[in-house]
């Protein structure tokens, strides 16, 4: 008899990183007809196909059916208005934790309000305009006067795109956080696997994208002073593909305690995480409930001069074309362990609280709280209690060991990467970073992350 596990069928609209990790993934086998499990699929195939298709039970799609209601510009701004006059009204303390995004209208439904607003405030304010369903960094401008507003009404007269007439327009930030004179904002990457209840897992990896030039309000009509999009700095005559525009979430971790301290760092971090979950509950009971969609969010976070951060979108279909080697390895391991979380193969029990580099940060629509020491089942009488959060904690293992332990021989077999025994110590401060070693004399590590597999035995120095 075979007892071999059924293969996981799967179909794929891009050929970027996920169509890689797909193909790359054990047991996965493609396949063109209607018998997938897992499809990646496109806008279109929203659009047009989502409500004819019969689901069997198991099929998952990777978007909501009205995941805009989030990831629209305009929608999001509704959404989020929407949520915090109810709370100010039933409970003024829980609705500051709301007051995540600059001052916003919606154009030009919203102008006379708009107008009204803008008369309120110093003619050196700066303003920012967004197409609602814009994306790269297309269509963005700033301004200072309201003529600005006139013509560019006067230019989208000619339009007959529907959706480029309707922008966000918002007060501009205009005290980032600098890095080398340099603004930058952050992506993160969220994955909800249901609204009701709310289940959300925050994964460990991101990364921080800066200007092409350095930050300067006398250039506020300069592209690349201002607009952090990879896209963007591609189009400048400077342009090094080499030089690189984007540092690691770990990287970004390592400056900012550096710079402020842990502590600081920590709490910054805690005042995120809250944004990414107030954002979720705000549009919780408008996207429509299905267990056959999940939804991996690319959040993109901007923190200003007092380390306050402001969310300024959310995609529902966040780049997964790598710019570099090293963000190709990274959206890999993302993508890895967001299979591993939606877990077609069954091997989770479902109690979980960390799979791979996501950790569960809401569970049963209820944030899950852990104590400094990480460890959620702890007794949290006697410990202040955090949100699970772990950004900037998850580091490729074999990377780091090989980093402090340039000896080790790594070695590639079948697609896999594989590291011997060796000594190591226990305390190595780049391991304390993904794995927490209990035991005192020994730890075995077994991350296992398809297509590839890590098997380090950890063996006190002593």
């Amino acid at each position: 008899m075979n007892d071999a596990p059924r293969p996981i069928r799967w179909k794929c609209g891009l050929s970027n990183t996920i169509y890689d990790v797909l193909k790359k993934r054990p047991r996965w086998v493609p396949t063109d007809g209607d018998d997938w499990d897992f499809f990646w699929v496109t806008r279109e195939w929203m659009t047009n196909s989502f409500m004819k298709h019969k689901f069997h039970d198991k099929q998952l799609v990777c978007h909501f059916r009205n995941d805009y209601e989030l990831t629209r510009k305009d929608f999001m701004i509704k959404n989020i208005k929407k949520m915090r006059r109810l709370m100010e009204k039933d409970n003024p303390a829980e609705a500051a934790k709301y007051n995540f995004v600059p001052t916003s209208y919606v154009l030009p439904q919203d102008y006379h309000l708009f107008v009204e607003e803008f008369r309120q405030h110093d003619a050196e304010t700066l303003w920012i305009m967004k197409p609602v369903a814009g994306a790269q960094g297309k269509g963005i401008f700033l301004f200072r006067k309201l003529k600005d507003i006139t013509e560019w009404k006067k230019r989208d007269a000619t339009s007959t795109v529907s959706d480029v007439s309707s922008y966000v327009v918002q007060s501009y930030i205009d005290n980032p956080y600098l890095i080398g004179g340099k603004k930058f904002d952050i992506r993160i990457y969220v994955l909800v696997t249901s609204f009701r209840p709310m289940r959300m897992w925050l994964h460990r990896e991101g990364f921080a994208r800066f200007s092409h030039s350095r930050y300067s309000l006398d250039s506020f009509e300069d592209a690349f002073v201002h607009l952090t999009n990879v896209a963007v700095a591609k189009t400048a005559p400077d342009y090094d593909p080499e030089r690189g525009l984007k540092w690691s979430m770990w990287r970004l971790k390592r400056f900012l305690i550096a710079r402020h301290g842990s502590e600081v760092v920590a709490k910054m971090f805690e005042q995120l995480a809250w944004v990414l979950i107030s954002s979720l509950r705000c549009v919780q009971q408008q996207i429509v409930q299905d267990p056959h969609c999940f939804e991996l969010y690319g959040y993109d976070v901007l923190l200003d001069a007092n380390l306050k951060p402001w969310l300024l979108e959310v995609n529902a279909s966040p780049s997964l074309t790598a710019s570099s080697q090293e963000d190709y390895e990274l959206k890999s391991r993302m993508l890895n362990h967001m299979l591993d979380v939606l877990d077609l193969e069954g091997r989770r029990t479902g109690s979980e609280k960390q799979v791979g580099g996501f950790d569960l940060l809401v569970n049963n629509s209820e944030p899950v709280l852990t104590v400094p020491s990480g460890d959620v089942k702890r007794d949290s009488a006697f410990f202040p209690t955090l949100l699970n959060i772990r950004l900037g904690q998850h580091k490729d293992p074999v990377e780091a060991i090989r980093n402090q332990h340039p000896t080790v021989i790594v070695t590639e077999r079948d697609g896999r990467r594989e590291c011997g025994t060796f000594t190591i110590p226990v305390d190595s401060v780049l391991l304390k970073g993904f794995t927490s070693l209990s035991q005192p004399f020994h730890e075995t590590l077994d991350r296992e992350r398809s297509p590839i597999v890590f098997r380090v035995v950890l063996r006190r120095v002593l």
